[in-house]
């Protein structure tokens, strides 16, 4: 099964914990915090591989997660770093945000891209030391790490794309100036997934993808190959075969015209893309239908050569030109990411601090999965330690919330498993 779009979600490592520790020995009296820090949480890494052609396995495993960092430790010992998680995918993927659209990477080269970051490791207690804070008894949570919802989307990269309505002998015509073996018969949608192969002139070559048939209506969902019209968007040359001899009841005009208004509706920057027109068949045409359709591509200034895929009469002229053609041309196109925009900025900010308050049975339950491991490493006897939490809920803004909820003096406050009575 061939797969070229994908949703998966990731979630890089969580940073590990800063230790609270003192450090104990026999003849050193009051020894002073020695709690190390945590190591950092794993990355999600994306890396190309050319032994995949397609998205198939993400269909069976769509949730990728990272190793957390290790807690930092006594004697001031730090936490171990967890090594990236590396995800591999076939060269040509990009990578979108599944809820914006915004392109992230472009699997294209052969550099490992970071997509999710893991969360830096907490600071041990040893950081909080000073002349007047001898013993602090707390320490700091380690960083979450980044957790994206995903789209993966497959754009081969291929130098040349061979277009065209279905049973026109695309499939033939790759199969007889490469070593590609697509299956080839008399019938619609033979090719039901792009096809690709390499195509030697001299000693240049360059990659050819067959793409599945397209029919009118095709950039809006019909036929088979709107599914595969994106692997269209990075090649640098079209071309358009069209079956001349009109034995499928078509005319070869009409077929011309209607594949390029599907392009141009797909995307303007297809319909820009320079062609060359492959009039297929001519061994079963007449020379008065060649001569017709060669006069009205003159019109357009698409240069026309005429071929019979099944006999190879005229395809190595026709590739010498796609090779000329080619050198002229910029590489393969490649998509830069989409920097975020200052509202998604301060989206993403404001998510990373979110929190809710409900009210149940005069109980006011705060709900922020931030906060869960600055209070786990609270320690609420410690005077300081205490203090600390308490500066997190002002500079949070939930104590500004349960105030505008109503909240008075000895009312219960909830957070997880902590409760205490509020005071002003």
């Amino acid at each position: 099964m061939f797969a070229d779009k994908v949703n998966i979600t990731v979630k890089a490592g969580d940073g590990g914990n800063g230790a609270v520790s003192f450090h104990r020995e026999k003849y050193v009296a009051a020894g002073g915090p020695d709690g190390g820090d945590g190591g950092k949480g794993s990355d999600i890494v994306f890396v190309a591989d050319d032994s995949l052609s397609t998205l198939i396995d993400f269909r069976y495993k769509k949730k990728y997660i990272a190793p957390n960092g290790e807690p930092g430790g006594a004697k001031r010992c730090f936490g171990k770093s967890m090594e990236p998680t590396i995800i591999r995918v076939p060269r040509g993927t990009v990578v979108k945000d599944a809820h914006t659209g915004r392109i992230m990477a472009d699997i294209s080269g052969d550099e490992p891209v970071v997509i999710a970051r893991g969360g830096k490791g907490g600071w041990g207690n040893t950081h909080f030391a000073t002349p007047t804070r001898q013993i602090p008894r707390f320490a700091k949570p380690g960083f979450p790490g980044e957790r994206f919802d995903l789209t993966l989307e497959l754009k081969l990269l291929a130098d040349v794309g061979l277009v065209g309505f279905p049973n026109v002998g695309k499939s033939t015509l790759i199969s007889v100036v490469s070593a590609a073996k697509p299956k080839i018969a008399n019938y619609h949608f033979t090719t039901l997934s792009p096809v690709l192969g390499v195509v030697k002139q001299g000693e240049k070559s360059f990659v050819m993808a067959d793409i599945p048939g397209l029919i009118e209506g095709a950039s809006e969902g019909a036929g088979l190959g709107h599914e595969f019209l994106r692997h269209v968007e990075r090649c640098r040359l079209i071309i358009h075969v069209v079956d001349v001899s009109g034995i499928e009841g078509r005319d070869p005009i009409e077929d011309y015209e209607k594949i390029n208004t599907e392009l141009a509706n797909f995307s303007d920057d297809l319909s820009k893309l320079p062609q060359l027109v492959a009039a297929n068949k001519c061994d079963l045409a007449s020379e008065e239908q060649i001569a017709r359709f060669e006069k009205y591509a003159a019109e357009k200034g698409h240069r026309l050569f005429r071929i019979s895929a099944a006999t190879t009469e005229g395809t190595s002229a026709l590739m010498e030109a796609a090779c000329t053609e080619l050198d002229k041309l910029p590489p393969v196109k490649r998509y830069e990411p989409t920097p975020l925009t200052l509202e998604e900025m301060d989206r993403l900010a404001a998510e990373k601090r979110s929190f809710t308050v409900d009210v149940e049975d005069g109980v006011y339950i705060v709900n922020a999965e931030w906060l869960a491991p600055i209070l786990y490493n609270c320690n609420m006897e410690d005077y300081e330690s205490l203090q600390y939490f308490q500066r997190v809920l002002h500079q949070s803004g939930i104590i500004d919330e349960l105030e505008r909820l109503g909240i008075e003096e000895d009312d219960v406050v909830s957070i997880y498993d902590f409760e205490f009575n509020y005071v002003r």
